[in-house]
């Protein structure tokens, strides 16, 4: 009976792949001028939370200049976290379902590559944004940096099958 519930319940371990899929699809949705108001906010607050750790005393016009220096290196990291977060919720699924060494990072790499052009087209149709090559490329980085960490984790977790 346990190995049934178990049988039943493995495709629900994609759930949050799933999720974090919708999660970056809401986000490139969003008109290049949300986006772009976005990552401005986000940079702001990171120059804010800078100023006041290292009381530097910045004004209100620096902090803003600061905030614009640092939102594209924002937005770029990003990218790259998105589809960091989305390759380990891939991964671990596929590593439950027995894929694991190379096939792993060609299948969950394949999943995550393919979304990320395909997010990138979906942009095209969204106004004010557009596909791009380089953040398919950063997207990419993102997912092989999560596929190693689950290959790492699961490597050091899991016992070694010993021959005899």
């Amino acid at each position: 009976m346990k190995k049934f519930i178990i049988y039943l319940l493995k495709p629900f371990s994609f759930l949050p792949a799933i999720a974090m899929m919708y999660l970056i699809f809401s986000f490139s949705a969003q008109t290049g001028t949300e986006s772009g108001n976005l990552s401005h906010e986000i940079s702001y607050h990171l120059v804010s939370v800078a100023n006041r750790v290292l009381d530097k005393g910045l004004s209100e016009e620096e902090k803003n200049a600061y905030a614009d220096k640092i939102e594209f290196p924002v937005r770029k990291l990003a990218h790259m976290t998105e589809y960091f977060i989305l390759a380990i919720c891939m991964s671990f699924p596929l590593y439950v379902y027995g894929v694991r060494g190379f096939w792993l990072f060609l299948l969950a790499g394949l999943l995550c590559v393919g979304f990320a052009c395909t997010d990138e087209f979906h942009q095209s149709f969204v106004a004010g944004r557009g596909p791009s090559k380089r953040d398919v490329a950063i997207d990419s980085t993102g997912a092989l940096f999560g596929i190693i960490l689950v290959q790492i984790f699961c490597h050091s977790f899991t016992p070694s099958r010993r021959r005899r």
